[in-house]
């Protein structure tokens, strides 16, 4: 059976009475197809209270881009009526049904963008569909705030806190995560103590409740840890085992580094042929696990431990508090973590090398959080993962021009949001 083109399209679009397909226009110059639309109703309902059977006060043209028919860019064209209700006495645009008020693309377009933008940054999803960035970060923006509006926060109770930058060396954000659902909270600039404040009446907006998020990973930011005693009054802090470790490996570089500027002739005596490679294959040994050690950082990293120079001394001190990490995981009991731990400090305090005794005053201060972090099995490694791929969209994007851009494309890829369109 035959069927006549505007049919044929009608049905393609999913158009349904009122609205049908009257004319197709294809301009192979320009790789464009238009459709003209056409709305065959004489009186239809007030768009704004909804009363049946109101005359249609005039017809507006408006177009929308949608989905490419094959190679040809698709618009749709269409003189959209305004209803004149003699109830509210507004004169109202009715509503179409293949795109939201104000937007010049139709839903399905909009569905397809967000979903590039999850995998690719906004400026090269831009350029594969024919339009700007600029336009792309608006709906970005629409919906990410729509689909957060409805998001339900009502089972967070353990969370996990962290910075991240915009900027190298300047504007921060913070980041929240669900550390039990896996999944982006909030993400806001700055990262001071007002963040968490925030973070917590944003928790509620959602329909949580900060009183009962009972466990909070971050790292050692006395800022963070004073958001939560305000905000988050029933929650335990556990301090991260991945930055307290970091932290023992940059006392023990500060170390090294100091010996190197400081001390030449010792460790060119203690190299005894001066040999370059083997004095960098040391710096990296003493960085790396044993396991990960090259057959010249096994030399390197034998010669330090037979010599008497500071830096094998803070090797030591370092590899010690990733035993007393690898023994509290194992045996899971917080009074002999605790008397470990502060064994080990006992000795960092002794050491009589400056980096490692301000370590050990850090580590006193928030002694009951750093035993929690070495024992919950809690920690930041998901939030700094989640970080790394912020950081390498952002390196793909070549930057993000505002820290709103930044917030917007970490919740679309990270959040989990429920209420997004879907893929077409």
């Amino acid at each position: 059976m035959a069927i006549g083109i505007e049919s044929l399209f009608t049905s393609a679009l999913g158009l349904s009475d009122p609205w049908r397909v009257e004319n197709v226009n294809l301009d192979m110059a320009r790789r464009r197809i238009d459709f003209d639309l056409t709305c065959d109703a004489k009186r239809l309902a007030c768009p704004v209270c909804g009363l049946l059977d109101q005359g249609i006060h005039d017809r507006q043209k408006r177009q929308w881009r949608h989905l490419d028919f094959f190679q040809y860019e698709a618009w749709l064209q269409a003189e959209v009526p305004r209803v004149a209700c003699s109830d509210c006495g507004k004169t109202t645009q009715a509503q179409v049904p293949w795109a939201r008020e104000g937007s010049g693309f139709t839903a399905l377009f909009e569905a397809l963008a967000l979903s590039l933008c999850r995998e690719l940054p906004v400026r090269q999803a831009a350029a594969l569909l024919r339009c700007t960035d600029k336009q792309l970060w608006r709906r970005i923006e629409h919906y990410v705030d729509e689909a957060r509006s409805l998001d339900d926060m009502s089972a967070v109770r353990v969370i996990g806190i962290d910075e991240t930058s915009l900027r190298k060396g300047q504007d921060y954000i913070t980041v929240v995560h669900d550390l039990d659902k896996k999944r982006l909270l909030f993400a806001c600039e700055g990262r001071d103590h007002q963040t968490v404040v925030n973070f917590a009446q944003d928790l509620q907006a959602h329909g949580g409740e900060p009183g009962k998020v009972a466990h909070v990973c971050q790292d050692m930011s006395a800022a963070y840890a004073k958001g939560v005693a305000q905000a988050l009054t029933q929650a335990q802090i556990s301090y991260d085992r991945f930055h307290v470790v970091a932290m023992a490996n940059e006392a023990m570089d500060e170390v090294r580094r100091h010996e190197t500027s400081t001390q030449p002739q010792a460790i060119k005596a203690a190299l005894g042929d001066n040999d370059r490679k083997l004095l960098k294959s040391l710096t990296w040994g003493m960085r790396r696990n044993p396991d990960g050690w090259s057959v010249n950082q096994t030399n390197a990293m034998h010669w330090l431990q037979h010599s008497t120079l500071r830096s094998a001394r803070a090797w030591r001190l370092k590899m010690a508090l990733r035993t007393v990490y690898a023994n509290a995981a194992r045996h899971n009991n917080a009074t002999q973590a605790k008397s470990e731990l502060k064994a080990w400090l006992s000795w960092a305090t002794r050491c009589r090398l400056a980096p490692f005794k301000k370590l050990t005053r850090t580590l006193k201060q928030r002694l009951d959080g750093v035993v929690r972090g070495m024992l919950d099995n809690r920690s930041n490694a998901y939030v700094e993962a989640m970080n790394g791929l912020l950081q390498q969209a952002k390196r793909a994007a070549r930057g993000f021009r505002t820290a709103r851009n930044f917030i917007a494309i970490a919740y679309l890829r990270m959040s989990k949001l429920k209420h997004l369109p879907s893929n077409p």
